[in-house]
């Protein structure tokens, strides 16, 4: 360090301050300007991108708490529509189920008269069958004192009209 300060030349001194002051003047001018500019223009762009991705993140935050409120009105009203569903297709159950029950009554009845009718008819023409027998029967008996057929008709009619077969 003594060999240094032994060698210490003032005018080199001033000469290497002056350019240094200079070089610091020109860097400031043209070089320092810029840069700062450019840092700070930089930091502004990652500030309102900081801020832009805060908003976003907010809006998301509020989009995912209307889309899960949209979601459990959605939910609400299937449930309220699956309720209604279920009591119509109920009601229609019940009202075929009702209708059926009617129809099968309707046709149960119409049976039990056609087969009353039926059984009506049967007994008219078996008692038909029975008046026309007894006098056949009635007629070979009787054939001898009876000689007119029309005498052996009316007496059979009164002897059916007196027996009751019902």
């Amino acid at each position: 360090m003594e060999t240094l300060l032994g060698e210490f030349s003032t005018g080199l001194f001033i000469w290497q301050t002056i350019l240094f002051l200079g070089l610091v003047i020109l860097l400031r001018k043209f070089a320092w300007k810029p840069i700062i500019s450019a840092v700070n223009e930089r930091e502004e762009k990652i500030q309102n991108a900081i801020d832009g991705a805060k908003a976003a993140e907010a809006k998301m935050e509020q989009l995912t708490s209307q889309n899960e409120q949209i979601l459990r009105e959605a939910r609400e009203e299937r449930d309220i529509i699956l309720k209604e569903a279920r009591t119509a297709k109920d009601s229609i159950v019940g009202d075929a189920k009702t209708t059926a029950k009617k129809e099968a009554s309707k046709i149960l009845e119409d049976a039990k008269k056609s087969i009353e009718n039926e059984k009506q008819k049967a007994i008219t023409e078996l008692k038909n069958q029975v008046a026309v027998l007894s006098i056949e029967i009635s007629e070979k008996i009787l054939g001898h004192e009876l000689a007119d057929k029309s005498k052996q008709q009316a007496l059979m009619d009164t002897l059916v009209d007196d027996v009751n077969l019902n």
